[in-house]
C-alpha cells in the first residue's frame, strides 16, 4: 500500500519530528534538554555569533526556556553528550557513540589520504608526540602545543600538533572535554565519556540498520538519499541497499511537493500510517531559525517541502550576495515565510535589524509584523541585549 501525503501534512510531521511542534514555553530542565537533542538527533556547532551561536539558537527556537548551562553540564560534566561529526561538527547523545565507531574506522583511512593531499607528505609528524602528551598530561588546547614561530590561520594552516589533535578527535581517540572561548579542549575519549558509553562496536549490518531506522524516525519519511544524508555516517549506496532489502517492511509514501509538482516517492517505518494524525501542529508564532537548523540541513528537501530556497552566503563575494552574509530564515507556524538580516551589538546592547525579506504571497500585515517583533524581543533577551533596533530601510526587502 502506498500513502499519498499532502504537503501540509508532510510539513506538519517533519516539524514535529524535529521538535518544532512542541510548546515553546514549556519548562525545559536538563533531562528534558537531553531528550530533545536525542529526539532531533544532533545539534550543529558553529563559531559564528552574528546574533547567537548556532547550537544555542537551534535549541532556543524549539524551547525558549532553554538554558545554556544545562548544555554545558551535559557535555562537560555528565558526559551525556559528545561532540563529533555528522555532515559537520555537531553535538550528539553519547548513547550514539557506539555507532560512531564505524565512522571513526572509516575516517582513519580516508582522512589520511585527504589530508596528505592537503598538507603534503609528513603531515602526521607530530601525531605520536601529541598523543603521548595528552596521555601523560591530560586535557590540552591547540594553543598549548603550538610551535614557536607558527603563524595561525584557518583549517588550511593548522600547525602539526593541531593537525594531530583534530585527527585523533575525528577518529575517536580524543573527545572534546570542553571549550574555552569556543576553542576546543581535547582529552582521551575514555576520560571524557562515562564507561557506560564504551560498548563494543556493533557489526556492520546492525550499524547500517540503526543509521537508517534512526534517520527515518527523525525525518518521518525520506528517500534513500535523504536517509544517508541525515547522519552522514553511511554511504548513499548503503542506504539504498537497506531500503531495497527492507522494501516489504517499509511504508511507501508519495509526498506532494510545495510547488504542486509530481509527488515524490519516499519511505517510512511500518507504524507511520497509524501515527500520521498524532503529530501536533507547529505553534502559530514566528520563530527565527539558525541558518544551520536541522530542518534546513538538506536544502533540496527543505525546498521541496516548504517551497523555500535558502543558501548561506558566507563564502559568496559581497557584490554577488542576493541577501547577506548571515541571514536568518523565519518560520511561522508550518511555513518558512522569509528571512531577516540582523546583528547583535553587544557593546551597544542592541539587536540591529538591517533588512527583512518576505516570500511572495506573504503579506507584511500589522499582525505578522507584531509577531515578528515579539520574537525579536525574545531573541534579544536570550542573546543578552536590551532592545531591538530597526535600522532605516529595514523593510525595503519586502516582496
Amino acid at each position: 500500500m502506498t500513502i499519498l501525503l499532502s504537503n501540509r501534512d508532510a510539513r506538519r510531521i517533519f516539524l514535529a519530528r524535529q521538535g518544532l511542534a512542541n510548546p515553546p514555553n514549556r519548562a525545559l530542565n536538563k533531562a528534558g534538554l537531553l531528550q530533545l537533542i536525542q529526539d532531533i538527533g544532533f545539534v550543529q556547532v558553529d563559531s559564528i555569533q552574528t546574533v547567537e551561536r548556532a547550537h544555542h539558537q537551534i535549541l532556543f527556537s524549539r524551547n525558549q526556556t532553554y538554558r545554556r548551562e544545562h548544555l554545558t553540564e551535559l557535555l562537560e560534566k555528565d558526559g551525556a553528550l559528545f561532540e563529533n561529526w555528522t555532515h559537520d561538527a555537531s553535538i550528539l547523545p553519547s548513547a550514539f557513540f557506539v555507532y560512531w565507531k564505524h565512522k571513526f574506522r572509516r575516517e582513519e583511512q580516508e582522512i589520511v589520504e585527504r589530508w596528505r593531499k592537503w598538507r603534503g607528505e609528513g603531515f602526521e609528524s607530530a601525531f605520536e608526540e601529541t598523543y603521548e602528551r595528552v596521555l601523560r598530561d591530560g586535557a590540552i588546547m591547540a594553543r598549548e602545543v603550538k610551535a614557536d614561530g607558527h603563524v595561525s590561520g584557518g583549517w588550511w594552516n593548522w600547525h602539526p600538533n593541531k593537525t594531530a589533535l583534530e585527527y585523533y578527535w575525528r577518529t575517536g581517540k580524543f573527545a572534546i572535554a570542553g571549550r574555552t572561548n569556543f576553542q576546543k579542549v581535547y582529552d582521551l575519549v575514555e576520560r571524557v565519556l562515562p564507561a557506560e558509553f564504551h560498548a563494543p562496536e556493533v557489526d556492520h549490518d546492525a550499524f547500517v540498520d540503526w543509521a537508517c531506522r534512526s534517520a527515518l524516525d527523525r525525518l518521518g519519511f525520506a528517500t534513500s538519499g535523504e536517509i544517508a544524508a541525515f547522519w552522514d555516517i553511511i554511504s548513499p549506496q548503503e542506504a539504498k541497499t537497506w531500503v531495497e532489502t527492507h522494501r516489504d517492511e517499509l511504508c511507501a509514501v508519495l509526498i506532494d511537493p510545495a510547488d504542486g509538482g509530481k509527488p515524490r516517492l519516499s519511505f517510512a517505518l511500518p507504524d507511520f500510517p497509524m501515527t500520521i494524525d498524532d503529530h501536533a501542529e507547529a505553534p502559530a508564532r514566528i520563530r527565527v531559525l539558525s541558518p544551520f537548523d536541522p530542518i534546513l540541513r538538506d536544502r533540496n528537501r527543505a525546498e521541496r517541502l516548504f517551497g523555500f530556497f535558502y543558501r548561506i552566503e558566507i563564502f559568496v563575494p559581497e557584490p554577488k550576495r542576493e541577501y547577506g552574509y548571515y541571514v536568518f530564515p523565519l518560520l511561522e507556524g508550518d511555513r518558512l515565510i522569509g528571512r531577516i538580516d540582523m546583528k547583535a551589538d553587544r557593546k551597544a546592547g542592541t539587536l540591529e535589524v538591517k533588512r527583512l525579506w518576505l516570500e511572495s504571497r506573504v503579506r507584511a500585515s500589522a499582525g505578522r509584523l507584531e509577531k515578528l517583533e515579539a520574537e525579536l524581543e525574545r531573541l534579544a533577551k536570550f542573546t543578552g541585549v536590551d532592545k531591538v533596533v530597526f535600522l532605516e530601510g529595514w523593510r525595503g526587502g519586502e516582496s
